[in-house]
């Protein structure tokens, strides 16, 4: 859930295609991981590649032949049995604040691909019934008037009331 980004000119596209590249957008979520996330575990620099299962399912692991990805973190709750962070992404790869928070042991909530099946199924007395990981904020200098944009999408209902009844 949360901010998306569309064009609707192809130069406009390629513009902010570049800008993501080099990181000139500012994309932040916000994710419940399971477990209480350690204070000082600020960044994970861990390089993802993508693999494909023999049954043609993509999944992406941490790999030293892959590409560079840093993930920013930040503690805004402690649950007894989850952690609400705000998450920075310095790179966007596929898939990579999943698989960065399943490489430090504490997967996202809800989360059928790279997560805890235990975990998510306790999860569903709280209410939750999909992937704890909303797109919170997106900044970005417009490519045409190159004014600065700044677009928030609220928590959803369904997950407030999640952190509500944790």
């Amino acid at each position: 859930s949360g901010c998306l980004m569309l064009a609707k000119k192809r130069s406009v596209l390629l513009e902010l295609q570049q800008a993501m590249q080099r990181n000139n957008i500012e994309k932040r979520y916000i994710a419940l991981a399971k477990g209480r996330w350690p204070k000082g575990k600020n960044t994970i620099n861990a390089p993802l590649r993508k693999n494909t299962l023999q049954s043609g399912e993509r999944m992406v692991r941490v790999d030293v032949s892959g590409k560079a990805s840093v993930t920013h973190f930040k503690i805004l709750q402690q649950f007894p049995s989850a952690t609400l962070l705000d998450i920075k992404l310095e790179t966007g790869r596929t898939h990579q604040i999943r698989v960065h928070c399943q490489f430090a042991q504490q997967p996202l909530a809800g989360d059928s691909k790279y997560g805890d099946e235990h975990y998510n199924e306790s999860l569903k007395e709280s209410g939750l019934k999909r992937l704890f990981l909303h797109a919170s904020s997106l900044r970005f200098k417009h490519p045409l008037s190159g004014d600065w944009v700044d677009v928030e999408a609220p928590l959803p209902a369904d997950l407030a009331k999640v952190l509500t009844k944790l």
